[in-house]
């Protein structure tokens, strides 16, 4: 258990802006930042970060918080892991709390978490026996020297190797008190069937651990030295409940940073590939271990870049699984070159052959445009055949028509015309029939599926922002966790100036006429800060940041980060209004705003008890018309207040007969 002291001490040291710029790519915007939404797809950035307050807020998606609530929401970490992870970051050591954890606290252990643990004592396992094991150094670390590689690579990469004894890590991880469910579902283990004692899975293997995003081990690939095995010569982890091969790229962890600071990230096949040009000196570079290109990594790489050069090896599986990846790529806004290396070579040997500067030069003036790249593959194949050529160009139109922006889509059909000498006209005829094929591609199911998703998401927002005393509760919260110190200058009934609090206005005035607060996020914030104000303390909105409840920290950051903030409308000389200005006038109009809407609703119930009482209960009958004509004449003082008449302005009653 992490103490109060420690989880003080990460929130006053970190900084949103850092943890969230290794995973979006952030640009200055004013006093924030801006960039493209990493939950939700969109061409217009809604993605607000604010180094002030420390917050962020997406827009698009409704999300917020602080940087500990972004390392929950995309890296589903647990609150304490979370901790954890910026600790490790900014070099705090954590201070545990020393008390017995409840037995609610030891449920939330979940297997997940476990999963976690086991990998990251498999890695250190595997590491140890590589640099510290006679076998490890004889066959494992021989095999990396022989590739050429440093020992900081080695140890940047975390490689390691797994012995030829068949159970050697499982017999470790049972004798720290792992059970066999775990090590089985982590697929680090197999427990065949009759079997008394199970083996690795990864024996007699060097091995290449998988990170996530934020670095956490998520499974393994493993390579066998020994050639005279019948078996796979990589093996990768089974998928779990962590590992997804499909949403891991290899290297991004070790990479991020640089494919930020470049603006471009090279995609290449194989773990060795990534290895041997980080230590050429070159980064930016990310693979997809062998794996076709999916969507979710290609999200991956966007977060940090637009620009994406792909390096393949010249045989012809490399070159048609190009073709693929071109066109999803293209789908997703991608900007893509490609580079194949001379027939014999691949990224890692033609790393090892030639200095930085040679290999970077190479990349940069030898990567093709998708169009020369896929014209000079096919038509080598079609030679003079005018069938074979047409489908060559038919096959290129195909790849114009993923691109999203009809502008570049214009360009690249301009590319295409003067390199073949095809008209334009005939050219946009065949993209208008590529993306009918597209569309179909698409079943009738598939659409209606996805429009009743989009429905039943709308639908329950829809209904709840019809609630007009929800809407100015939520405003009044929003003004105490903005301005809950800000003091108000009054004068009472018998004309004598006071002052008060924002706060205690508030406050006060929502325990009136035993008004029950709307939303139960709402409850817990305004009963947080009665225990504050009973204790002679005035808590201030960052207070509820640095809660664990994830609904309160997303509710703070809703209300302290306004949606003015995506434009920089000083750019143009327009100043909207800002939360805060003239905060007095707005607290006094909204506390009238909200009781007015709280007194329509009293009298909307009084109506119903007449109907109740209309026959039955004379005396109850008349004693409750005289109720709604006092309420009335109150809501008639509260619109005069306000300056607004009663059937034109924001609060109105509708006359109707007793």
């Amino acid at each position: 258990m992490i103490s109060k002291a420690t989880i003080d001490k990460i929130f006053s040291t970190i900084r949103v802006e850092e943890i969230i710029g290794e995973y979006v790519q952030l640009k200055r915007a004013g006093s924030n930042f801006k960039g493209l939404s990493p939950f939700h797809e969109e061409k217009s950035p809604s993605f607000i970060v604010s180094p002030s307050k420390q917050i962020w807020k997406d827009f698009s998606s409704g999300k917020g918080g602080t940087a500990i609530s972004f390392l929950m929401e995309i890296e589903n970490f647990t609150y304490p892991e979370a901790l954890r992870h910026a600790a490790k970051k900014y070099g705090i050591e954590i201070e545990e709390d020393r008390r017995e954890l409840s037995e609610d606290e030891k449920k939330s252990q979940t297997d997940k978490e476990i999963l976690y643990k086991i990998h990251e004592i498999a890695n250190d396992f595997f590491q140890q026996q590589l640099f510290e094991t006679e076998e490890g150094k004889s066959v494992g670390y021989s095999y990396f020297k022989e590739r050429d590689l440093r020992d900081d690579i080695i140890r940047k990469f975390q490689l390691g190797y797994s012995p030829e004894q068949k159970d050697s890590f499982t017999k470790f991880a049972l004798d720290k008190n792992y059970s066999k469910e775990i090590l089985e579902k982590s697929g680090l283990s197999i427990f065949p069937e009759n079997t008394p004692t199970g083996v690795d899975r990864f024996r007699e293997r060097v091995m290449f651990p998988i990170h996530s995003f934020s670095g956490r081990v998520l499974g393994f690939g493993g390579r066998i030295l020994r050639n005279n095995v019948k078996t796979a010569k990589y093996l990768n982890s089974p998928e779990t409940e962590i590992y997804h091969k499909s949403n891991v790229l290899y290297g991004l962890n070790q990479s991020k940073q640089a494919i930020s600071k470049n603006n471009l990230c090279l995609l290449v096949e194989g773990y060795m590939d990534v290895i041997a040009l980080h230590q050429a000196g070159i980064e930016n570079v990310v693979s997809s271990s062998g794996t076709a290109l999916t969507v979710e990594q290609i999200k991956l790489i966007k977060r940090l870049t637009e620009n994406v050069t792909i390096l393949f090896d010249g045989d012809s599986a490399g070159i048609k699984a190009s073709f693929r990846s071109i066109d999803m790529l293209l789908s997703e806004a991608m900007n893509i070159r490609v580079l194949l290396f001379p027939d014999g070579d691949d990224p890692d040997s033609f790393s090892r052959k030639h200095p930085q500067e040679f290999v970077e030069n190479f990349i940069k003036n030898e990567a093709k445009d998708f169009i020369d790249f896929k014209a000079e593959i096919l038509l080598k194949d079609a030679g003079s055949d005018p069938i074979k050529k047409a489908e060559s160009i038919r096959d290129i139109v195909k790849s114009v028509a993923f691109v999203q922006n009809s502008l570049k889509q214009e360009v690249y059909l301009k590319e295409v015309s003067a390199k073949f000498g095809i008209s334009e006209q005939s050219l946009f005829n065949e993209l208008n029939v590529q993306k009918q094929v597209q569309k179909q591609q698409i079943s009738p199911q598939q659409r209606q599926e996805k429009s009743a998703s989009v429905k039943l998401e709308k639908v329950p927002e829809a209904i709840e922002s019809l609630d007009p005393l929800l809407e100015l509760e939520e405003k009044l919260v929003s003004h105490v966790l903005n301005f809950g110190d800000y003091i108000l200058n009054k004068v009472n009934s018998d004309n004598e100036p006071y002052q008060i609090s924002v706060l205690e206005e508030i406050l006060n005035h929502l325990e009136e006429d035993d008004y029950e607060i709307q939303s139960a996020v709402n409850k817990l914030i305004v009963d947080e800060l009665k225990s504050g104000i009973a204790n002679n303390k005035i808590i201030k909105g960052d207070f509820f940041l640095t809660l664990m409840d994830q609904n309160i920290v997303m509710k703070v950051s809703d209300a302290i980060l306004e949606p003015y903030q995506l434009s920089n409308w000083e750019k143009s000389n327009i100043f909207p209004p800002k939360l805060g200005d003239k905060i007095a006038a707005q607290i006094e109009d909204d506390i009238l705003i909200h009781k007015g809407h709280f007194i329509e609703k009293i009298i909307y119930q009084y109506r119903n008890v007449l109907n109740e009482h209309r026959n039955d209960n004379e005396a109850e009958y008349y004693e409750t018309i005289k109720k709604i004509q006092t309420l009335k004449s109150l809501l008639d003082q509260i619109n005069q207040t306000l300056n607004r008449l009663v059937t034109k302005g924001h609060i109105f009653f509708r006359e109707q007969k007793l």
